[in-house]
């Protein structure tokens, strides 16, 4: 089994959450993602969050509280490697601060919009959106949701 933790960032503005449009090294499609992405060894996933926000769009934000956290087992059959993986996901709300928003160099994040909430189901799109944005808006005392279901337009 491997093993990945990471940590997201769920910034909103005016009824808008920052997405970035991840392409995948194999050329496979593209979907939505939040910025966010693998804590390094003996990184905080705290500082994780702001290091990946600035890293795959060029912003700048502070961390303004901790939404959730959502552990998922990927089956192999699902798993891009071909083994049974488990991704467990840090959740931050995080208030962009500054920055001018750009493609990652050379990175896997092509572009980050600003998208309104009412329009993510339509998007072929990470799992994690739909984690951190109900985490977001809904405010769960216990920092977690029932798993959210992977297929049709939401992949792992």
């Amino acid at each position: 089994m491997s093993f990945r933790l990471a940590a997201y960032g769920v910034c909103v503005e005016d009824g808008r959450v920052l997405l970035a449009r991840y392409v995948p090294p194999s050329g496979e499609g593209t979907w939505w993602t939040l910025p966010g992405g693998k804590v390094e060894h003996a990184e905080d996933p705290y500082d994780a969050v702001i290091r990946e926000l600035g890293e795959e769009t060029g912003l700048t934000g502070v961390v303004e509280s901790l939404l959730g956290v959502d552990s998922r087992v990927i089956p192999a059959h699902e798993a891009v490697r071909g083994v049974v993986h488990q991704n467990v996901g840090v959740f931050y709300a995080v208030r962009v601060t500054g920055g001018v928003i750009r493609p990652e160099a050379n990175g896997e994040t092509a572009e980050s919009v600003w998208t309104p909430i009412e329009e993510i189901p339509a998007l072929h799109r990470s799992v994690v959106v739909d984690v951190g944005v109900g985490l977001a808006t809904e405010r769960p005392a216990n920092g977690h949701l029932p798993t959210v279901p992977v297929g049709g337009l939401i992949r792992h």
